[in-house]
């Protein structure tokens, strides 16, 4: 058994990793301030002894009590609304916040791996974008406090690898799915199925010809747990190639949820990413790892889940 810290833990990716290594024997301590991770996330692990959680910001000083053998961290506001709103905290959490956690794991021999993101290739002039492509993003624009931070997590997660000798490793993260997202984070999937479900119109912002890549939740936290057991350093592309056009999009959750809803066109934001598409080779590669489930079959499970939240349960029953 392995003692497991990982950070940003009520939150939806955080959470389904607290699942995964508790189910494969490890024992876990969540960590997480809440400002956008919620507790019905991990209330189903509280009554386990392999299970401890710790209410606490990590750009503050980090100590946990005994010995660690693995810290995954994936603290940090993650959508548009939310590091818009707080940029500062989305700025501290990727620079003090694993600055302290890569202090942590010096200080206890364990090993790292940080969650990056897709954010940081910015609006990409390389299409699909692969881990060797550095890059096209607006330090000063307004995704740029979460580019940046990201950007900035990679840089000194491999300075304490090359200067310490410490063990890391880095994901990016391309667009995942599935049950417990917010449904009001702003990012495009939760934001169509609300919209859908309440009979509202679906927002699709610029023309809707952007695309993105969907990933299933279950399929990225496989793909993170055989990273962190791997030998590899370089950082490496976790997400589905599958690409598909936002307003593409739009009509398959339409159709999928049986809404009438009507799809309107609002301006696109500023430094909105045109193309998110993913080379895995390396994952491929290096892994042995890809993407098993159709997005189909995804979003249904998906759906299923929002439907069982209490705001749609009057539209469901009176369905």
């Amino acid at each position: 058994m392995a003692r497991v810290l990982i950070t940003g833990a009520a939150g939806f990716l955080g959470s389904h990793l607290c699942d995964r290594f508790i189910k494969d024997g490890h024992e876990v301590i969540g960590m997480d301030n809440l400002i956008t991770g919620d507790l019905k996330n991990i209330e189903h692990l509280f009554g386990l002894e392999a299970f401890s959680f710790a209410h606490h910001d990590v750009s503050k000083y980090v100590h946990v009590p005994g010995h660690l053998d693995y810290i995954l961290h994936f603290a940090s506001p993650a959508s548009p609304i939310d590091y818009l709103k707080m940029p500062i905290q989305t700025l501290k959490v990727g620079s003090l916040g694993t600055h302290n956690l890569l202090g942590l794991a010096k200080a206890k021999s364990a090993r790292l791996l940080v969650a990056s993101t897709s954010e940081v290739y910015g609006d990409p002039l390389v299409h699909p974008q692969n881990e060797s492509y550095w890059g096209n993003v607006n330090p000063v624009g307004p995704r740029g406090v979460y580019d940046e931070a990201k950007r900035f997590q990679e840089a000194i997660t491999m300075a304490y690898h090359t200067y310490h000798g410490l063990e890391t490793r880095i994901v990016r993260i391309f667009n995942t799915y599935g049950p417990r997202m917010r449904l009001n984070d702003g990012r495009a999937l939760p934001a169509f199925m609300s919209q859908a479900l309440r009979g509202e119109d679906i927002t699709v912002f610029g023309d809707g010809s952007q695309t993105r890549s969907f990933c299933y939740v279950a399929d990225l936290v496989e793909g993170i747990t055989r990273l962190l057991f791997s030998d590899y350093v370089e950082p490496v592309n976790v997400g589905n190639p599958s690409e598909i056009s936002i307003k593409d999009f739009a009509e398959e959750v339409v159709k999928l949820t049986g809404s009438n809803s009507q799809i309107t066109f609002h301006p696109l934001p500023k430094d909105d990413p045109k193309q998110r598409k993913p080379d895995i080779a390396r994952a491929k590669d290096i892994l042995d790892w890809e993407p098993k489930m159709n997005r189909s079959e995804g979003l249904k499970i998906t759906l299923d889940y929002f439907k069982s939240l209490p705001e749609f349960q009057t539209q469901t029953t009176s369905a």
